[in-house]
């Protein structure tokens, strides 16, 4: 019997199963909706698919980096709790999915999901595996990969925070680039500068930020002249927390990033990626007794 996408659609709408599980379902049932939904439960990839509209915040980061260091992916898996993030099937799932994204030199996650594992099933049919494993939703959230001369990589409180940083190199600097790199992975994870260098700066970042400190200094009453000086002052001090180099450098805050990097004689950064768990991602914060109290109600 031929499968049609109409047929596929009602049973991703009943199931709440991945659309290649459910075209899958249907072939071994000939097109049959019922039975393919006990397919899918037999299977626990129904079960699995209802979880998939739960918040996910929480999760680890991945760093896969080639044998000469000079590309590297960095990945972000969400699941629902911490115990979970320290749960050892999550953690090895999370390192085979980022090896899998370098090796197919992805940076797109809809396509990653596509790519066969070493099982010859999907990704995502391999995440549906472990959301019925685990018991909890799971989700590839992003990805981003990085290619040069050096790549620098570091990962932080308990993979929480994954930084991935890309150095060219000249002359001697070749055998301080690893430690300069990482170096400067690590500098970033603690310190989340949102640019490489000054002329990075978004400029309308850069104008509403002027925008807000000089109606701060207007309201002090000080004259105009000063309060020129006073913006220009604070403006100055602004780009040096937002700019990677001009920030204090951590293991050595007598230097900034940008001295320290011309210690090296010969190392250029030329950008960064940081990701950190579930940033951006709205938690619902839920109390217990008026969970228990709307499941009596229901």
């Amino acid at each position: 019997m031929a499968i049609t996408a109409k047929m596929v659609k009602e049973l991703r709408t009943r199931t709440g199963a991945g659309m290649m599980d459910c075209k899958k379902a249907l072939v071994e049932c000939d097109g049959d909706i019922d039975s393919a939904m006990e397919f899918l439960q037999k299977k626990g990839i129904a079960k699995a698919g209802k979880k998939s509209g739960r918040i996910a915040a929480e999760g680890l980061v991945a760093i896969h980096v080639n044998d000469d260091a000079t590309s590297a992916t960095l990945i972000e898996v969400n699941c629902e709790t911490d115990f979970v993030a320290r749960n050892e099937a999550f953690q090895s799932f999370v390192q085979g999915v980022a090896a899998l994204a370098h090796n197919n030199g992805l940076i797109d996650v809809d396509a990653l999901l596509g790519i066969e594992n070493n099982d010859g099933t999907s990704v995502e049919e391999w995440t549906k595996k472990q959301i019925s494993n685990i018991g909890e939703n799971i989700k590839i959230r992003r990805l981003a990969r990085l290619e040069g001369d050096h790549i620098g990589a570091y990962t932080h409180a308990g993979s929480q925070i994954g930084v991935i940083v890309k150095t060219s190199i000249s002359g001697a600097a070749q055998d301080t680039a690893a430690e300069f790199s990482r170096n400067i992975a690590m500098h970033v994870a603690a310190s989340n500068p949102q640019y490489a260098t000054p002329d990075e700066i978004d400029q309308n970042a850069y104008d509403k930020h002027k925008e807000i400190l000089t109606a701060q200094a207007l309201d002090s009453g000080k004259p105009a002249n000063i309060v020129e000086k006073m913006v220009v002052g604070r403006m100055r001090k602004w780009t040096a927390e937002v700019t990677l180099v001009k920030q204090p450098y951590v293991k050595d805050p007598d230097l900034t990033v940008e001295k320290y990097q011309k210690k090296t004689g010969g190392i250029a950064i030329n950008s960064f990626i940081r990701f950190q768990v579930g940033e951006g991602i709205e938690k619902v914060v839920s109390n217990l007794a008026d969970e228990v109290a709307a499941q009596i109600n229901a």
